[in-house]
């Protein structure tokens, strides 16, 4: 072989052919080893994990407008305008000739028939609330049961709550009847009464005849909440309780009822705010009685702008803002009493 194609020994690979030097293979695995600290690879899990689940600002932002707008548009937009109308003057055919100031939130306080709106307000939450969380909670108990049809009922149950407030008032307006109502005809048949009673007339009958609808069209969703709230409550704590010698209604009053607080302060809650801002059952009940006898604020605030003497729409605002108010109040004050927090964290 001629000395220019004779291979000329690596100096590296003669230098590691001693005794003591590392292998190629132990050298590049030493190596790494050597620079990277010890938590590097818990670092790295640690860098990895925080990246899992996390959104971009303008991405979460993409995904929250239409709830945003939505928002904007139906709370925001409407109160501010409700607030500006409120503050206004208008002619009667709903003209704004003017700044009134809060010449109208005066006009609202100092108006004659407020204590009996008010008044009339508190008996209408209070008496379809209170009713129709007793009767709810005594239909749950029985829907929860096995017994044949019971798919069927509950089904049935639902048609009051699904039904248009306004089909389900008029409904009840023929019911009601003075000459024609089947109402009258049934107790008349049954002697109960000797002469038809004008349960939307009569003074006396009227808002007992309003909280009839109020109830039987608050039962529906009220029972479910309390079916769902009952179809939480732990079976063997029942069984414990049962064992030790608890009777049906120790087991019901110490048990059960505790496990469905929950349940209670939504159901609560949102009937307290659907009640009081029921326009088309008192408005479709009480539409023949002239005055303020039988009216809430929310059919008050109606009949400020449109019915009475005075047609004044920026009353009828301010009236509005004051229910606004007045409803977060009512509200506020539940939760507070209750203790949402502690309930809903359960």
């Amino acid at each position: 072989m001629s000395p220019s194609t004779t291979p000329t020994p690596d100096p590296a690979l003669a230098a590691g052919s001693g005794a003591g030097a590392p292998s190629p293979s132990t050298d590049a695995s030493a190596t790494p080893h050597a620079s990277t600290p010890p938590d590097a690879p818990r670092r790295r899990r640690r860098r990895s994990a925080g990246r899992i689940g996390q959104v971009h600002p303008l991405v979460a932002l993409l995904w929250l407008l239409p709830a945003l707008a939505l928002i904007l548009g139906v709370v925001l937009y409407p109160a501010i305008k409700l607030f500006q109308a409120s503050q206004g003057q208008y002619s009667i055919t709903g003209l704004r000739k003017g700044d009134a100031g809060w010449e109208n939130y005066v006009k609202v306080l100092q108006h004659e028939d407020l204590g009996t709106v008010l008044t009339n307000t508190v008996i209408w939450v209070v008496s379809v609330v209170a009713i129709t969380i007793v009767l709810s909670l005594a239909l749950a108990q029985f829907l929860v049961k096995q017994f044949p049809g019971r798919r069927l009922v509950r089904w049935a149950i639902i048609i009051p709550w699904a039904a248009s407030l306004v089909i389900t008032s008029q409904l009840f307006v023929l019911l009601y009847d003075y000459n024609y109502g089947i109402i009258n005809h049934v107790l008349l048949s049954l002697h109960l009464i000797g002469q038809p009673i004008d349960f939307l007339g009569d003074d006396s009958w009227t808002m007992f005849s309003m909280v009839v609808v109020g109830v039987f069209v608050s039962l529906p969703f009220t029972i479910f909440v309390f079916i769902a709230g009952l179809g939480a409550v732990p079976d063997d704590v029942l069984e414990a309780a049962t064992v030790d010698g608890a009777s049906p209604w120790q087991r019901y009053w110490n048990i059960t009822l505790p496990l469905l607080r929950p349940a209670l302060m939504i159901a609560t809650v949102l009937n307290v705010i659907y009640v009081f801002n029921s326009f088309p059952i008192i408005y479709t009940l009480n539409d023949r009685n002239p005055g303020y006898t039988h009216d809430t604020t929310i059919t008050f605030m109606y009949k400020l702008a449109f019915k009475s003497q005075e047609k004044d729409v920026g009353m009828s605002a301010a009236a509005g803002v004051f229910n606004v108010l007045l409803i977060l109040v009512v509200v506020a004050v539940y939760l507070k009493i209750i203790n949402w927090r502690e309930e809903t964290s359960r």
